[in-house]
């Protein structure tokens, strides 16, 4: 047994060094990772039999929570304002528009009763946050389109799966009233929301109070409150997907002790999620039965790409003042990915006649999208003219906490309305063991001095004790220090 247990942890070691190894070829080819992640375990399964719907689905959904939240804490609020309209006509209209189209369609290529062909273009209908985080990230496409696409990507998951679970009651119980599935709707989306807001706030308030004696336990409470805002919304029977998006969304864009170091840690903890995740789906797969829906799947596939998707896009953007080019991007940009493998276990959980088929289908589904989708985003966005300059980031040097010490290094953020912003460092009366280290200014690094002016957009480095925390963060809201007898040098 022993002997067994050695060469099962061998093989996932290697497994998870080929995975992180793997990530330079979905840069270089802008292929998600994910298409080699599945295919590992595809792979694996000639050696392991694993046929556990339910435990797949379980590891998809806590993957889905760490992906969410870690897409909601990268995204910035001040990107994504300008365009949330069309984000959430997309995550909505577009969901059902697509799901409509797709499911026409699948009544006929599939030849199942009309409930369950709209039920496959539910599991199909929603773009996928991993993949579009995963190929856009390194692109140098225009930023209105990439926040647009990252917001609908993000949020448009509580509507896929709250289609999925409707449609399958729809199926079992085909006299399930239309209007209680719209209440449903209406609770499930309104509380997901307000239950986001509401942990974050809080996840927010301990964070930058709780004084705990290791660093590195700070990311774990960052995830801890994202999973327990997933658990809070499931108990109430509200969206636990969209709560979770909110939530890192709340995160991410308030002032936070130790941004830097929970977003580090949240960005590898995904990419951990997301290798586990497409491993555990590619060992679900058996390919020879993936041979029997080739033409189906390869068909409904291109019918998702140039016809549903971009119905969806295009009439959910109508009063949108978007190009004609770049809703033609969005379209092409809807890669399909964990979710709707995910989604795929439902039917096959619930028992349905047609879930193994469904579950086969979406694969192909979703791996035709990946490698098709993927490696044409970036090519398409050149033909189109719709690259912007390249832009060449600053190398920030990583601010880590110095351990056990009494002492901590926190970042800090600009904005017009700061007493701060327009004085001189002299001016403030820095106490003397709150030091301003850095300055970062117009993508360049300002070495801070007495005399040196905060202007708005500028991001503060500053070391102070972590007894200190409260009074170095009152002298960023009011203005004011103490009166320093000596001249400040900051480190």
């Amino acid at each position: 047994m022993t002997h067994l247990a050695d060469q099962i942890i061998l093989l996932l070691a290697v497994l998870l060094l080929i995975s992180v190894f793997s990530t330079k070829f979905s840069t270089r080819f802008g292929m998600p990772a994910l298409v080699l992640f599945i295919a590992a375990g595809m792979v694996l399964s000639h050696f392991v039999y694993f046929n556990n719907a339910a435990l797949t689905q379980i590891a998809g959904i806590f993957a889905l929570v760490v992906i969410l939240f870690e897409g909601g804490m990268q995204t910035s609020m001040k990107d994504i304002r300008p365009v949330m309209k069309p984000a959430l006509s997309l995550a909505t209209l577009g969901v059902l528009v697509t799901t409509a189209v797709i499911g026409m369609f699948a009544k006929f290529i599939l030849g199942v009763p009309w409930a369950e062909s709209f039920l496959f273009g539910a599991i199909v209908g929603s773009t996928d946050a991993a993949a579009v985080f995963s190929v856009l990230g390194g692109k140098n496409i225009d930023k209105r389109l990439t926040s647009t696409l990252e917001a609908e990507s993000g949020s448009n998951d509580p509507m896929a799966v709250f289609l999925t679970v409707s449609l399958i009651e729809w199926v079992q119980h085909p006299d399930t009233a239309v209007w209680s599935l719209v209440l449903s709707f209406f609770w499930e989306m309104g509380v997901g929301l307000l239950v986001g807001i509401g942990v974050g706030k809080l996840a927010v308030y301990l964070i930058n109070r709780m004084n705990l004696d290791s660093t590195g336990l700070y990311p774990v409470l960052a995830i801890g409150f994202a999973v327990l805002t997933y658990g809070v919304s499931a108990m109430v029977h509200s969206s636990g997907l969209l709560a979770v998006y909110v939530m890192g969304l709340v995160l991410g864009n308030s002032e936070l002790m130790y941004h830097r170091t929970i977003m580090n840690f949240n960005h590898g903890f995904a990419w951990m999620m997301q290798i586990a995740m497409f491993i555990l789906l590619g060992l679900l797969v058996f390919p020879q039965e993936l041979a029997a829906v080739t033409w189906q799947g390869l068909l409904l596939s291109v019918i998702l790409m140039v016809v549903a998707r971009p119905a969806g896009v295009f009439l959910s953007l109508l009063f949108s003042r978007f190009t004609l080019r770049e809703k033609t991007l969005i379209s092409w940009a809807g890669l399909r990915g964990a979710v709707p493998i995910v989604l795929a276990t439902y039917p096959l959980l619930a028992g349905l006649p047609h879930g193994r088929l469904f579950f086969n289908v979406v694969f192909f589904v979703v791996l035709t999208s990946a490698v098709i989708q993927g490696t044409t985003i970036s090519p398409l966005a050149l033909r189109l003219r719709l690259v912007g300059r390249e832009e060449v980031q600053p190398s920030l040097m990583e601010l880590v906490a110095l351990g056990k010490t009494d002492s901590e290094f926190n970042h800090i953020g600009i904005e017009q309305h700061m007493p701060i912003a327009g004085r001189q460092i002299a001016e403030i009366g820095l106490p003397d063991d709150i030091l301003f280290t850095a300055i970062i200014r117009n993508k360049g690094i300002v070495t801070p001095h007495g005399s040196t002016v905060i202007e708005p957009g500028d991001t503060v480095y500053v070391l102070s004790p972590k007894s200190k925390r409260e009074e170095m963060r009152d002298i960023f809201r009011s203005g004011k220090g103490k009166a320093a007898e000596t001249h400040i040098s900051p480190v």
